[in-house]
């Protein structure tokens, strides 16, 4: 219909080559906001989050899935309020964190392994929550906006960073937005608007660059966040 060329299918390849095929955007965040001398942390913040380690000399890339973003919450809150999302955070504002249930929540396996390491909502789910004691159901929205700000920020203390760049929907949510601030404790938090890409473009633009990458011939997963055995071209060139 569009007769143009399309670049397609990116993680295939990666597994392929022994990864996950996931994250793939730690590349794009490197390319795009790497700064010399500095430690920084780009957070993308969907319905699952992950996060970008890139060193002061950009040699060396990390990153992994921290678990979930969003997800949790927006299920939730479609069960409970029908509603597609907590716009602004302001039903989990309205709650208590429920520290019982989040030290419960924490002690899912999937946090205390070290990358790679990638997950999605086959996992993290609605019957996730469910495994677990709950009383009021804002209090257990509050819980797990907690629960993505702590594991965020444990994965952004495997290295010291001296800012952290927030995409994704989270970047919109200003309870998440400011309780994380809050807990780097003096470290920036800004969205990635204000290093010139608005947070909600930012995984749209990621596989263009992709795509592009691939119509170039160019490596562009990163075996250090994936696991792959090596460095492939990612995509499938269908032509019009």
């Amino acid at each position: 219909r569009t007769g143009v060329t399309t670049v397609a299918d990116f993680r295939a390849g990666d597994i392929a080559a022994g990864g996950q095929g996931a994250p793939l955007v730690p590349p794009f965040h490197r390319w795009l906001f790497a700064a010399d001398g500095k430690r920084r942390a780009v957070v993308n913040i969907g319905g699952i989050a992950n996060v970008t380690l890139l060193n002061s000399t950009h040699a060396d890339i990390t990153g992994f899935d921290t678990g979930p973003g969003n997800g949790l919450m927006n299920a939730w809150v479609q069960e409970h309020r029908g509603e597609t999302f907590d716009r602004d955070g302001r039903w989990a504002s309205t709650g208590q964190v429920d520290s019982a249930l989040l030290e419960a929540m924490l002690k899912d396996p999937y946090f205390d392994r070290s990358g790679p390491k990638s997950t999605g909502f086959e996992y993290f789910n609605l019957e996730w929550i469910r495994r677990f004691d709950m009383q009021d159901a804002a209090d257990v929205q509050a819980t797990l906006l907690a629960l993505t700000v702590h594991t965020i920020v444990a994965a952004l203390a495997q290295e010291q960073v001296d800012d952290v760049l927030v995409c994704g929907g989270g970047a919109n949510n200003p309870v998440l937005m400011r309780k994380l601030a809050d807990a780097m404790d003096g470290v920036p938090v800004r969205p990635t608007s204000d290093e010139g890409l608005h947070a909600d473009h930012i995984e749209a633009v990621a596989f263009a660059w992709l795509a592009r990458e691939r119509l170039a011939g160019r490596q562009s997963n990163a075996p250090t966040v994936t696991g792959a055995t090596h460095p492939v071209s990612l995509g499938s060139i269908v032509a019009p």
